[in-house]
């Protein structure tokens, strides 16, 4: 269930998406309010969840991964056991950065960054001798357009 949110929030939601690292003085400043409201508020959003985490975003290129390969996969078996295998396979390797499951003609796609064309190929060869999978077909992404962590906010 979606939360509800007043101006108050989404205000300091914006800022904590854009930066995560701002003191609270930063951000009553910039919200126009009190600390201590602001603080409870900050305190009412991660208890409830709508905050999930708070993390350093890095920069793949400047850590070595240079390409980013979107995974297109189709399978012929849907059954719990193919399917907790493959969240496993998924879940233990760290180069899967996204995973979702599709509705259509396409099963799963999962975004994966890696170094090279080289280390992409070593990712598929262990998936697919995890879980057996009916068709995959990768895409390399040649350019990041769009890029955000920063969700709109209803309102």
């Amino acid at each position: 269930m979606a939360a509800a949110f007043d101006d108050l929030d989404r205000n300091i939601l914006s800022l904590l998406q854009r930066d995560a690292s701002l003191s609270l003085d930063e951000i009553a400043r910039k919200v126009g309010a009190s600390k201590t409201p602001v603080w409870n508020r900050i305190r009412k959003l991660r208890a409830s969840g709508v905050i999930r985490a708070e993390v350093a975003l890095l920069d793949p290129e400047k850590i070595g991964l240079e390409s980013c390969f979107f995974v297109l996969i189709r399978t012929a078996q849907h059954d719990a056991d193919w399917l907790a295998r493959f969240l496993r396979a998924v879940q233990s390797r760290p180069e899967v950065t996204e995973a979702h499951r599709l509705a259509g003609d396409i099963d799963y796609i999962l975004k994966v960054q890696v170094p090279n064309a080289r280390a992409y190929d070593d990712f598929y060869r262990a998936l697919i001798r995890e879980v057996s999978i009916f068709n995959v077909t990768s895409t390399l992404s040649m350019e990041v357009i769009k890029s955000t962590t920063e969700l709109p906010l209803p309102g």
